[in-house]
């Protein structure tokens, strides 16, 4: 399993300080970003993938509560707060924890080893093929078929050697559907599946008569993963 992406977004800096000291002792947790607003953190997830956020309840332009229904489970959230009166709330927006302020190092262990163990269940389950809903039906697809994979605005267009299939879907729901040997994302827009790469050329990845971008926020991960294939 790669690391957790994390993003913290809280405008006490004290408490910003205290998780990213957390996180930083946690070697399967990964610190992509500080934001001190909730708009900040939307615009910031319309152009990135995250996989969790510690999320404070209590913000000056958004509300915590307010910034989870607008990201409409694009990632996991852990609200963090210093009033008890928010947990129920929370967890109806299908948090996957609450924690209350001052937060100790062992609550924040707690909370983050229930969700790697989440992600590796996932992982362990991982078939070779994917349903998904196009149109007014669910359709199957095999993960070794799909060449790769692009993102318009809420729809995925799933580009196998056959068809194209469209499905309204977000990156971030898929991909951990994905065997992570095996695709690769390297734009924001798009998700290519390596064995279909048939070259890498001025910053473009070529698939049949396809160039797709690589995009500067992953060219150094996609970049690593080919040179450790290279012969």
């Amino acid at each position: 399993m790669d690391r957790i992406s994390c993003l913290i977004v809280d405008d006490e800096p004290l408490a910003v300080e205290i998780l990213e000291e957390y996180i930083q002792k946690v070697p399967w947790l990964k610190l992509d970003g500080v934001m001190d607003s909730g708009l900040k953190a939307i615009d910031y997830m319309n152009k990135n993938t995250i996989d969790l956020i510690f999320l404070d309840i209590q913000m000056p332009d958004l509300s915590g509560i307010q910034v989870a229904e607008l990201l409409n489970n694009k990632c996991d959230i852990v609200f963090t707060t210093a009033y008890h009166e928010y947990a129920i709330e929370g967890f109806e927006l299908a948090a996957k924890d609450y924690l209350l302020k001052p937060i100790s190092f062992e609550r924040f262990l707690k909370a983050v080893q229930r969700l790697k163990q989440n992600y590796e269940e996932v992982g362990d389950t991982q078939s070779d093929y994917i349903f998904v809903k196009s149109e007014y039906k669910i359709k199957k697809i095999k993960l070794d078929e799909i060449q790769y994979i692009e993102g318009m605005k809420d729809y995925l267009r799933i580009v196998t050697r056959d068809e194209k299939t469209m499905t309204l879907q977000s990156f971030s729901k898929l991909i951990p559907a994905l065997p992570e040997q095996k695709f690769v994302r390297v734009h924001k827009s798009f998700v290519v599946a390596l064995d279909a790469v048939d070259s890498v050329e001025k910053g473009k990845v070529k698939i049949g008569e396809q160039f797709i971008p690589i995009s500067e926020t992953y060219k150094e991960d996609f970049s690593k993963l080919i040179q450790d294939r290279m012969v």
